[in-house]
């Protein structure tokens, strides 16, 4: 395998639509990107479409197949345990859609790279509100959302379920992703506040969200009530859960 610093983790569910022209984006980058596409068995075909592209970027693109949808958080598991296991030290999250602009993820580099974080959200609401062609209802449903979500747990990031993120491998060799419990979009919340508690430097770098063109959301009330009733119990853990502490000679 041609070894790289950086693999971006992309989850896949019926997205045929947005794969090939994600994955030539992030290609296309200067800083020989790394792929990994976590396919939920998608039953649209995405997966036969990323096993044609990997024999044009042999050694770049790589996919682990599951067996059906179980779950954003438990796909970006997955992602982080292989991506460590290779010894990438940039791992990133992505959404497969476009609603993440590829153009980014160089300044998320940046920012843990020479920026000296840890852990770099690609932030809508650091610099205000930066969504495009989000129904209002939903600007404000995720905005007030990430409101609550620092008013109950103090932490003093602005979009805590941003889901547009580079991760130094520390911050991920130090969480004990096996205690991760939420599936949803929860996941964001929890891997933030963890990160936090361990002891990580955070920063948002302002992006601008863009609605999905092509396929559909998959963004529902449980996922939304699961962010919005998790943070309770990530409140209690912060006051009696013992978090490990980064430690200088984990590799």
């Amino acid at each position: 395998m041609q070894q790289a610093e950086r693999i971006v983790i992309i989850p896949t569910y019926n997205e045929r639509e947005n794969i090939e022209n994600i994955i030539r984006a992030v290609m296309g980058l200067d800083g020989g990107y790394h792929i990994l596409v976590v396919e939920d068995g998608s039953p649209d075909g995405t997966a036969a479409i990323v096993r044609r592209l990997q024999s044009e970027f042999a050694g770049r693109l790589h996919m682990v197949e599951r067996s059906g949808k179980l779950g954003l958080g438990t796909a970006y598991i997955a992602g982080f345990r292989w991506a460590l296991e290779r010894g990438y030290e940039y791992i990133f999250e992505m959404d497969a859609d476009f609603s993440h602009n590829p153009q980014d993820l160089p300044r998320l580099y940046e920012a843990c790279a020479t920026g000296g974080a840890d852990l770099s959200i690609g932030s809508r609401y650091v610099s205000g509100v930066n969504v495009v062609n989000w129904p209002m209802g939903r600007v404000l449903m995720s905005y007030f959302a990430s409101k609550y979500v620092r008013l109950i747990t103090g932490l003093s990031i602005h979009d805590t379920t941003a889901g547009f993120v580079c991760y130094r491998r520390r911050v991920l060799a130090t969480i004990p992703l096996e205690r991760v419990r939420f599936k949803g979009y929860a996941f964001q919340i929890e891997m933030k506040f963890t990160a936090v508690q361990c002891g990580f430097r955070v920063q948002e770098v302002p992006v601008i969200f863009v609605n999905r063109e092509l396929g559909t959301s998959k963004m529902n009330s449980s996922i939304f009530g699961e962010a919005m009733f998790g943070v309770m119990r990530l409140k209690w853990d912060g006051w009696f859960r013992k978090y490990p502490k980064y430690n200088p000679e984990i590799k």
